[in-house]
Parts: C-alpha cells; sequence; structure tokens
C-alpha cells in the first residue's frame, strides 16, 4: 500500500461546487463606487495604481494575456530561493528537478504581471504524483488583483516536507494558476526529489 504526503495547508471551498465568486466588476465602476468615503477613495487609489488614473496597464504589449506567470520558487529560510523561470520553454522544467530536504520547512513564492484589466479570484493548484500515482493535491486562493506595471507575488502558507525513507525519493508536479472565469493562465509540469540532505 503506498503511503501518501501529509495533507498540505489547502483551502477546501475553492473547488466546492456551491462556491460562487463575487460579481466581476471594472476599474471605473470601483472607483465609483463609496465616492463619499474620502479615506475609501483613496485607498482604492492607491491599490489600483495608474489604473485608477484610467491609464491602461500593459507590461508586455506583445503578450495579449492578462497574467503573465513568471517564475515559481521553492523559498526556505536561510537559503537562496531555488527557481523556475516559466517565461521558456515549459517543456525543458521536467529535465532537472528541485531537491528538497526531508522535514524542512518551506513556501512556494509565484511571481506574476497583472495587465489590461483587473483579474478576479487568482488561484494556485498544485497537483503532486509519485510513480504515476496522486499523493497530494495543494490549492491556495491567491486573490484578486489590479494591473500593476510591476511583478507581482503570492507566497503559499508555511508547509513541511514529510520525512523518513517512504517518502524520499523523485515526485512529479503539475501546476496550474487560473482564477474565477475557469481562466488558465498557465499550466506547467516539474519535478522534485526529497532527500536526506541538500
Amino acid at each position: 500500500m503506498s503511503q501518501e504526503i501529509p495533507p498540505s495547508t489547502e483551502i477546501d471551498d475553492v473547488d466546492d461546487p456551491n462556491y460562487k465568486p463575487p460579481p466581476q466588476k471594472t476599474i471605473e465602476e470601483i472607483l465609483a463606487a463609496d465616492q463619499e468615503d474620502e479615506s475609501l477613495r483613496r485607498y482604492k487609489e492607491q491599490l489600483l495604481g495608474g489604473a485608477a488614473a484610467g491609464t491602461e496597464i500593459i507590461v508586455e504589449p506583445n503578450d495579449p494575456r492578462r497574467v503573465i506567470v513568471k517564475k515559481l520558487a521553492l523559498v526556505v529560510d536561510g537559503m537562496p530561493d531555488k527557481e523556475l523561470d516559466l517565461t521558456g520553454d515549459l517543456s525543458k522544467l521536467k529535465e532537472h528537478k528541485f531537491r528538497i530536504k526531508e522535514g524542512i520547512p518551506y513556501k512556494i513564492r509565484i511571481d506574476f504581471i497583472v495587465q489590461r484589466e483587473i483579474v478576479h479570484g487568482l488561484k494556485y493548484i498544485q497537483k503532486t504524483y509519485r510513480k504515476g500515482i496522486p499523493v497530494d493535491t495543494m490549492t491556495h486562493m491567491v486573490g484578486s488583483y489590479a494591473p500593476k506595471d510591476e511583478i507581482q507575488s503570492y507566497t503559499t502558507p508555511q508547509e513541511e516536507a514529510p520525512s523518513g525513507m517512504l517518502y524520499r525519493g523523485n515526485y512529479s508536479v503539475n501546476s496550474h494558476f487560473t482564477d474565477d472565469d475557469k481562466c488558465t493562465h498557465l499550466k506547467w509540469d516539474w519535478k522534485f526529489e526529497i532527500d536526506k540532505d541538500w
């Protein structure tokens, strides 16, 4: 009988069939609401940046996507981040793997750009397999983001790599960055190995 990776930090209601995303609003609708509240108006303008001034923010004009996922990083305290560049040939990501020390606490950070319009209900979904058998699914609600002319990031809550001989070995991962509209912004496959040491 195969051993499963201990459950990860998940937001279980993200895939709940009863979950109904809030109604989507344009930047103009958001700014028009609550105009009489000066502090709220200033706060919204600060959050929306140049988009609040009516400027369409386009960071990469040759890329029609609203969300451009740039990088996935494994973040471990006291160590340099281990990064996957998600801007090139995604099929090559399977050629090398992250090595993870068993039992180590870690986080995953995703760097992305939002351009053209607000994106609602971004989600990061990660399915992990060992020898072709699914062993873990992790879903994180990333949130809603306004367009900005800079990279934005989301970091998952801290998790702990499993430890022990049964958990050591190679894993394959399917990652999926999507939103409330069921729009897939990026899907990619990668690998990691759990070992005694780095």
